[in-house]
């Protein structure tokens, strides 16, 4: 937490220092600024201003004297450097020596009436006009923890929290037997149990219309068992770039939040909403639906931040699917990172091998076998090769670094990897020599997965292998005017962004078509009349 701290700190800072320059004010109303354009939702807008209230008129002693980011943080106590250990900083060292500029920076503020402020958030919350409000935010993070049980009601009205941003929107609330991907019941002919809006009887000839447009059409939904990347993560530019900085900013940040700062309603595999980009492509799910009417809603994004091939027995029990009650599904293992990637300063040792790998996995093959109806699929993605990460985007400038071209991504690997908290310190890193042994355990697992996928057999789905191939993405992007580096997410530097997500979903989609294009199951033929008839099917 005292890491978060630090970089929360410097963040915060640097982005007041920026709005005072960018609107040629004080750093006093830089900050009122920054709290006026936060939302309400959340008690973000109350807390940004009871923050200020605490440590504001330190910060505007320090920033009135030309001190940086990385100074007011080190001598507000959020950042600190223990015996023996590195200096961290995202910015370049002061001109004069660094404890000469910390005493100076302390003597700013050794007036201040402030000296036994709060050190970290947990001292923050112990106030007492704060901790109703830290409630609140732990219990809107506490509520968004996924996977609670393995209960089949997981369905849901509401968009966060795990709800139909993540999995089909549920059609009944009321009712545990009614939700997206299953069977209908009586051919819906009454009620529409599997909430493809599909349901009822056509009056000319008495027959139900999941029975007249959807029998023997093979309905199978897509489900996701993702990372952060498949869960799509994504930190707005906007929040953080001064001169983009409005109230419109931030109108998103309440459901990014209580999303867990993921937006898997534009991921490449479960994104049921058109594009922010200029990508035409659409997710896998889109493509299915459009491909078969019957399977709208059917769709579940089970990845987690963090997630790799040895914590997934902690969260697959949230996938839905009953073998007696459900259509078959299309399963996409796509764990592309967090076993070779991780924070310590020594991350080779913390890497899965092979060995533990091929344990993991065939666990994970038999709770689905015992749990996908018969006639599903399980896709395999191999591992990332993130060397890409370093190659393009080192000497870039960062959204903070953009203004002033002072912080470089090199810069932030470097801070983040200082303060322990580089999520692959492997790839994100100017070793050479470990960039290189990371992408080989990679390529080891990736051929791990491919033996499995060859080797291992199941009664009740088929096994594929499919290579992550970024260079691939990287070569249609450069044919469309594109350049590398915008296929990254510009603020953490590490994942790929919606446009890069849509561009494997549609290599998915051609490759799969290619080495089974039984996966994906029949085209339709009814499609245009379910349109006719129900229109957009309840939207999503």
């Amino acid at each position: 937490m005292a890491f978060a701290s630090c970089a929360g700190c410097v963040l915060v800072v640097s982005v007041i220092e920026q709005l005072a320059q960018v609107h040629n004010s004080t750093a006093q109303a830089a900050m009122e600024r920054l709290c006026s354009y936060l939302p309400e939702k959340l008690s973000l807008k109350t807390t940004c201003y009871l923050v200020i209230h605490i440590f504001g008129s330190d910060i505007i002693k320090l920033l009135n004297a030309d001190v940086n980011a990385d100074v007011v943080c080190h001598t507000l106590a959020f950042c600190k450097q223990k015996t023996g250990q590195p200096l961290c900083h995202l910015y370049a060292l002061p001109k004069a020596p660094w404890k000469y500029a910390l005493k100076k920076a302390r003597h700013i503020i050794r007036n201040s009436q402030n000296l036994k402020y709060p050190r970290s958030y947990s001292d923050v919350c112990s106030l007492p006009f704060l901790t109703k409000i830290c409630q609140e935010i732990k219990s809107a993070i506490k509520n968004s923890v996924p996977f609670k049980d393995a209960d089949a009601d997981k369905y849901s009205v509401f968009p966060t929290l795990r709800g139909y941003h993540w999995r089909g929107r549920d059609c009944n609330d009321q009712d545990k037997m009614v939700y997206p991907g299953r069977r209908p019941v009586n051919w819906d002919a009454h009620q529409d149990s599997n909430c493809n809006g599909i349901w009822g009887v056509d009056p000319k000839d008495g027959i139900p219309y999941e029975k007249k447009f959807c029998e023997g059409s093979q309905p199978r939904g897509v489900i996701l068992l993702g990372d952060s990347a498949g869960a799509h993560f994504h930190i707005a530019p906007e929040w953080m770039t001064a001169a983009q900085m409005s109230l419109r900013s931030f109108l998103s940040l309440p459901t990014a939040l209580s999303d867990e700062l993921n937006w898997p309603h534009l991921s490449g595999a479960t994104g049921f909403l058109d594009s922010t980009t200029r990508i035409k492509e659409g997710s896998i799910y889109l493509r299915l639906r459009k491909r078969n009417r019957c399977n709208h809603r059917d769709y579940q994004n089970i990845s987690k931040n963090g997630a790799s091939s040895q914590n997934l027995e902690k969260f697959i029990e949230s996938l839905s699917r009953n073998q007696l009650l459900d259509q078959p599904a299309i399963v996409i293992y796509a764990m592309v990172g967090n076993d070779v990637c991780n924070e310590h300063t020594d991350p080779v040792p913390k890497m899965t091998t092979p060995e533990q790998l091929y344990s993991k996995v065939t666990q994970t093959l038999k709770h689905l076998n015992s749990h996908l109806p018969n006639g599903s699929h399980v896709v395999f993605y191999g591992l990332a090769d993130g060397t890409f990460l370093w190659d393009h985007l080192h000497d870039r400038y960062h959204p903070l670094g953009q203004l002033n071209k002072d912080v470089t991504y090199a810069q932030l690997y470097s801070f983040l990897s200082c303060l322990q908290v580089n999520p692959c310190q492997g790839w994100m890193s100017a070793n050479e020599t470990l960039r290189a042994l990371t992408s080989e355990r990679a390529a080891q697992l990736s051929g791990t997965l491919k033996k499995i996928a060859s080797l291992e057999k199941f009664t009740n789905f088929n096994l594929f292998y499919m290579d992550f191939t970024l260079q691939e993405i990287v070569e249609e992007w450069q044919r469309r005017g594109g350049q590398p580096w915008e296929l990254i997410e510009p603020v953490d530097g590490f994942h790929p962004n919606e446009v890069a997500l849509l561009l494997l979903a549609d290599q998915f989609w051609k490759k799969i078509q290619h080495q089974g294009p039984e996966v994906l199951g029949k085209e339709n033929p009814f499609n245009l009349q379910i349109e006719q008839v129900f229109g957009d099917q309840g939207g999503h």
